[in-house]
């Protein structure tokens, strides 16, 4: 019985991890630190190639970084939904 309860506590905690993981992979603050370090990167990498206004062309793959972000959980319900098979 001891080793029933302590294989339900296990479960359990593993479980309260999936959770947290799936609530950060969610969370708006992740979704706001991944646009800020993406545009940051490609504004510097920009610059460094010396291309004109490396700040402002900076922001269009960012912004289409966050609307994939935004997009795929809706494509990953229609794939769960229509393709994936058990």
């Amino acid at each position: 019985m001891e080793d029933l309860v302590h294989r339900v506590q296990k479960i359990e905690e593993r479980n309260k991890k999936v959770e947290s993981d799936k609530a950060w992979e969610t969370s708006f603050l992740r979704r706001g630190l991944l646009i800020i370090f993406t545009y940051l990167a490609i504004g510097l990498y920009l610059q460094a190639i010396n291309i004109d206004r490396p700040w402002l062309n900076a922001i269009v793959p960012s912004v289409g970084f966050l609307l994939s972000t935004l997009t795929l959980p809706f494509f990953k319900s229609l794939w769960l939904k229509h393709l994936y098979k058990k």
